[in-house]
């Protein structure tokens, strides 16, 4: 038991005594020397230490474990290449809004400088992907710094990094703990909740749209809730936050931005009022789809986020509130009109169903890609695998067989970005996808870290084949007796498919580096890592893998790989927004290639 008062101790005890403060008790990464003084004690302290085969990969199921069970978690490498090996998954955990802890033992201290072994400048290379950060000035700061920055993680909802000269460990220190100071999250200000009631209560086709800020909320999808029910308002979610709203709600209008709802677009478009509710209004989240510019550029725009750099960056707002999400909506309830939302509320309601059912069914029939025009890639991919299953028939078997309590996990690609319009939650923290960072390699190790953390919860990853490579060597990892057992899916085309579609409308077929080797089997991998690995060829295989490796995973122990073998067909090109068609000028030609002097 810690106490408040002054204690000789070691600096390691001081570290991990302000862990157990905190309560965090699961670390991921590899360990080194660096670090070791602190692993050594963390069995004792009860901090579970998951040794990942990659640290990339380890900060994904760091930000995995966080995002599912909203407990902040820690990740830790040896000094210099194990560190810069988590850059990737921090910047992906900032746009997650994850509060993890990143801590980096540096070089030490008497060395520093002189180009030692393992020694790189920490802390600017983490200065764009953390929230907070700050090094140990000296040995009797550690809990003090620690502290600070485990609480600047949680207030602002992201990453924080502690550096800590690595010479700073095992020295006895006489020092207090500190004491942890909460912050009240604020509620808005006055006029700002007043004028976003009234614009509301006046509004004739009001529209919410939650964005992480909700799930992050504590009471934040339930307030939502109230207000739409209020209003009678559709509730549309971000880009990849499919578990913003109750997806069973005959309100919940599903994901806007790329490959989204095709209901949810043409609902926000007829909108005078929005109400964002904890979304930054990124440019992607609210790129056009399906060939609707949707956005409601004369809509009076409402928008409320934690974080005041936010509001009014990307989107014209006519009021800004910068409060918790919960709060706010529930003081906007309450400041609304009697009247509010009664105008044409029936009709709203009947637009509202009829538009959800046409795009259901939409869907639902949806099987083939599309080609743009002087395009014919889906045609000859279909040609050349006219027995393989399309993406959407893999998505339909998928569906088919998930539970509706699942967590899962979705990588950057294309076969996951067709999916984006299938998955709804009737929970928060169902849904983990990489974010606005776009990371490929997240699909697998952010649903492990999720497992870990709900171990009761059934779980499955998706990933493309590509995106998957990249994490792939966590197979040999995730297989040992006190890992909990996953389900991942990998959807199998050979190919770099966001990448290829590119290609085929600005690029004329030339493929350069989309092929992926046909001679390895990631179901054979997984076999040889001692796990169970399965093939599915059509829809009726993929549906029976998937409904036994649920079975598997929760009665069994069993983690399974599903290889699901699809044909070659590309969805909607990826960066529609950025690509634009190249012209020659200058001309390029191999013949001016000339050999290297000296090579």
């Amino acid at each position: 038991m810690w106490e408040s008062a002054v204690m000789k101790m070691t600096t390691e005890e001081a570290f991990v005594k302000t862990l157990q403060m905190h309560g965090i008790d699961n670390a991921f990464g590899i360990i080194g020397s660096a670090m070791m003084p602190i692993s050594d004690i963390f069995p004792a302290a009860g901090i579970k230490f998951w040794d990942c085969a990659h640290e990339t990969t380890g900060g994904m199921m760091a930000d995995g474990f966080t995002r599912a069970t909203g407990k902040m978690s820690m990740m830790i490498a040896q000094n210099g290449p194990g560190i810069t090996n988590f850059v990737t998954a921090v910047k992906t955990a900032y746009w997650n809004h994850t509060p993890l802890l990143l801590v980096t033992p540096q070089a030490a201290n008497k060395t520093i400088g002189q180009g030692g072994f393992q020694e790189m400048e920490q802390m600017h290379l983490f200065a764009d992907c953390v929230a907070y950060q700050e090094e140990v000035r000296d040995p009797s700061r550690i809990a003090e710094t620690l502290n600070r920055v485990i609480m600047q993680a949680k207030r602002a909802s992201g990453p924080a990094q502690i550096n800590v000269p690595r010479d700073f460990w095992t020295q006895v220190i006489d020092i207090e703990l500190p004491m942890i100071v909460d912050f009240e999250l604020p509620q808005g200000g006055e006029t700002a909740v007043q004028n976003a009631a009234d614009l509301l209560s006046s509004a004739k086709f009001p529209v919410i749209l939650n964005g992480a800020g909700a799930v992050l909320s504590k009471g934040g999808i339930e307030a939502s809730r109230i207000l739409a029910e209020t209003l009678d308002a559709p509730v549309c979610v971000g880009y990849q936050h499919n578990d913003a709203f109750p997806g069973n709600h005959p309100l919940f209008a599903g994901p806007l931005g790329y490959n989204g709802s095709k209901a949810g677009m043409q609902l926000i478009a007829q909108a005078d009022v929005v109400l964002c509710l904890g979304t930054r209004l990124n440019p992607f989240s609210t790129l056009p789809g399906y060939g609707i510019d949707y956005w409601p550029t004369d809509a009076k725009i409402i928008q409320v986020d934690i974080n005041p750099d936010r509001i009014g960056l990307t989107k014209k707002v006519t009021v800004g509130i910068v409060g918790d999400a919960a709060k706010v909506a529930t003081s906007i309830n309450a400041k609304l009109s009697d009247s509010a939302g009664d105008f044409n509320r029936s009709e709203r309601k009947n637009t509202i169903a009829t538009t959800k059912s046409a795009w259901a069914q939409e869907l639902t029939s949806m099987t083939e890609e599309q080609d743009d025009p002087g395009t014919d890639w889906n045609v000859r991919a279909r040609a050349a695998k006219p027995d393989w299953m399309a993406p959407r028939m893999a998505w339909r078997a998928i569906q088919a067989a998930l539970p509706v309590e699942a967590i899962i996990s979705s990588d950057i690609g294309n076969n996951c970005a067709i999916g984006n319009a299938y998955p709804s939650f009737n929970e928060s923290r169902k849904y983990l996808a990489p974010g606005l960072f776009g990371p490929c390699g997240y699909g697998l190790p952010s649903i492990v870290g999720a497992k870990i953390g709900k171990p009761d919860v059934p779980v499955v990853g998706f990933a493309g084949d590509g995106a998957f490579g990249i994490s792939v060597n966590e197979l040999t990892a995730i297989g040992r007796g006190d890992w909990p057992a996953i389900t991942q899916i990998v959807f199998r085309n050979y190919q770099w498919g966001a990448e290829k579609r590119n290609s085929t409308l600005w690029f004329d077929d030339n493929f350069v580096g989309t092929e992926l080797d046909e001679e390895v089997s990631y179901a054979g991998i997984a076999e040889a890592c001692g796990l169970k690995g399965v093939v599915a060829r059509t829809q009726d295989e993929l549906t029976a893998a998937l409904a036994q490796a649920i079975k598997d995973q929760m009665e069994n122990g069993i983690t399974t790989l599903i290889e699901a073998m699809i044909n070659q067909e590309l969805g909607d090109p990826f960066r529609r927004d950025a690509m634009k068609q190249p012209v020659a000028v200058a001309g390029i030609s191999k013949d001016d290639m000339r050999p290297q002097v000296g090579a």
